[in-house]
């Protein structure tokens, strides 16, 4: 009797979907996630065959709802030899934690705990019914498989078109199966953007929904953790920085343009700021730091002498900034743009600095050891805490040559594609967070600085960017080769705004406590590094 009612339960919760999962899992789907969940159960149980694109943010729920589906149709078809096919960008770590996720779900089921049995490396059974997990890299050889029910890919984003078009989509071609493009708002070049299109135009031809678009501020709003969550993040990286937008408010970006555009430089200029003069030396205090970009490594010659010059010094050069780096207040009371110079009284856990430039140096087709003389110089001067060097190619060796100079303050950069991309994300979070504030020069009172902080707005005016597909989410951006100022007519460069980038390295040191004083070897070191060098 107690099977025969545990049978008839079973079957009474399988004929309710949303109770099933409630009852079973003990689990309360949030209201954005029970849409979702009772259209694909409606379209997969009425042989539908409908296409859902599904956008939620980071950590909103979106693979927990993925695998109560999964378990529900498992548990629903178990005495049917249906098939389920799920489609991650990679194999490892993405479809692996797919499965152990769907393992776990099914493990606290209280009807079908203990029933799901690993068939091979990817394939699950529950009864009859089975779900297989592949890799959609484009290395991937997935050719065959069939989806009778269910065709799910996750993170489409992350799936290149020309793969779900010729391994993945054939996988539903004969069945008419319901298929899920889920994920998170990237470009509109993507496979989930292409596919978003797809379904609003379908949407508006018939009226059934298949679309669903989820914002942080949904889940905020039935999850007050996540919206802490949230506001920490943006106060961080700033509400327009792109992995923002995309990530938690599931707006797509372009995949192509200008990096900075009004909206973005206006941040970093103030509205209505005195003039001010740049100080003639380091105010009791304050904290600096220098950052230097090197000439890029094409333009490295050797001379006669052994000294290394710009093979074209009209095309690029070595650019240093000098950046006071100052924290925001411990008080949350006080406005965001109230800074103050006092580090040590104002050790606020998580707390960010702020970055103000205050002098820029440029040379042009200078000899390094002359560099590296005059470098180390202005950071006695001015009792640089730390000095960020692009240490690409021959940057390598100034790096090397400060660092003994200055030992313990040189941070090195190598600049590749990674690493250059990643770079400019975190610049422009500093940006978007409003933490790169440009003084207010008088053109007439400060010729020099003010010159240079206009080429910085030309350069970042001019600064291009695309996007690249796929999981690594790289960005390739400068100013592109040949770019002119409008009204100069000069070439322009993107040497102030690597310089100004290379602020991000900053973010590892610790600004809450006052740095050692500084140590600078003996001149005869020095000399004998020179002659080495």
């Amino acid at each position: 009797m107690i099977a025969n009612a545990f049978v008839r339960t079973t079957q009474r919760l399988l004929r309710d979907p949303l109770l099933f999962v409630k009852a079973a899992s003990r689990i309360k789907l949030r209201s954005y996630q029970r849409e979702v969940f009772e259209a694909v159960i409606d379209s997969v149980l009425r042989r539908k065959g409908l296409t859902f694109v599904v956008m939620f943010p980071r950590q909103s729920g979106k693979n927990e709802l993925q695998a109560q589906i999964e378990t529900y149709l498992l548990s629903l078809f178990s005495q049917l030899p249906v098939e389920m096919i799920k489609v991650s960008p990679t194999l490892k770590p993405q479809a692996l934690t797919a499965m152990r996720r769907l393992e776990r779900t099914v493990r606290k089921n209280i009807l079908v705990s203990g029933l799901l049995r690993k068939e091979g490396g990817s394939l699950y059974r529950l009864g009859s019914a089975s779900i297989t997990f592949l890799s959609g890299a484009p290395e991937s050889n997935i050719v065959g498989a069939t989806a009778s029910v269910l065709l799910e890919v996750d993170e489409a984003q992350d799936v290149l078109c020309d793969k779900f078009d010729k391994d993945i989509a054939p996988m539903a071609a004969s069945t008419n199966a319901t298929r899920i493009f889920w994920g998170t708002a990237w470009t509109s070049r993507t496979l989930l953007g292409r596919e978003l299109r797809a379904a609003r135009a379908a949407e508006a031809a018939d009226a059934i929904r298949r679309v669903f678009v989820c914002t942080a501020d949904e889940v905020a709003a039935e999850v007050p953790a996540y919206a802490r969550h949230v506001q920490e993040v943006v106060s961080r990286q700033g509400r327009s920085h792109p992995l923002v937008r995309t990530q938690y408010f599931s707006e797509e970006i372009d995949s192509q343009g200008g990096m900075f555009p009004p909206d973005r430089i206006a941040r970093i200029r103030p509205q209505g700021a005195p003039f001010s003069v740049p100080p003639a030396g380091p105010n009791p205090g304050r904290q600096y730091a220098l950052l230097l970009d090197v000439a890029g490594e094409d333009e490295g010659v050797r001379g006669l002498d052994g000294s290394l010059s710009l093979a074209n010094p009209s095309r690029d050069a070595t650019a240093l900034t000098l950046v006071e780096v100052s924290l925001p207040e411990r008080n949350l009371s006080t406005p965001v743009d109230k800074v103050i110079h006092t580090p040590v009284e104002n050790a606020a856990a998580g707390s960010l600095p702020f970055y103000t430039p205050v002098r820029r140096w440029q040379w042009i087709g200078a000899d390094h050891n002359e560099l590296l003389r005059q470098i180390r110089q202005i950071a006695l001067e001015w009792r640089a805490q730390a000095v960020v060097v692009d240490a690409t190619g021959v940057g390598a060796g100034l790096a090397s040559f400060l660092e003994n100079a200055m030992p313990g303050r040189v941070i090195p950069f190598v600049f590749n594609s990674a690493s250059k991309s990643k770079l400019g994300w975190d610049f422009l979070a500093v940006i978007d967070s409003g933490r790169w504030r440009e003084p207010s020069y008088s053109a007439d009172l400060v010729a020099a600085e003010s010159t240079h902080q206009t080429e910085f707005i030309r350069q970042l005016e001019n600064c291009a960017f695309s996007v690249s597909t796929g999981p690594e989410q790289h960005i390739r951006w400068g100013v592109p080769d040949g770019s002119r100022d409008p009204s100069s007519g000069d070439l322009l460069h993107d040497d102030w705004i690597l310089s100004a980038a290379l602020c991000t390295l900053l973010e590892t040191r610790s600004w809450f406590s006052a740095a050692p004083a500084l140590i600078v070897p003996a001149p005869d070191p020095l000399k004998a590094t020179e002659r080495k060098y």
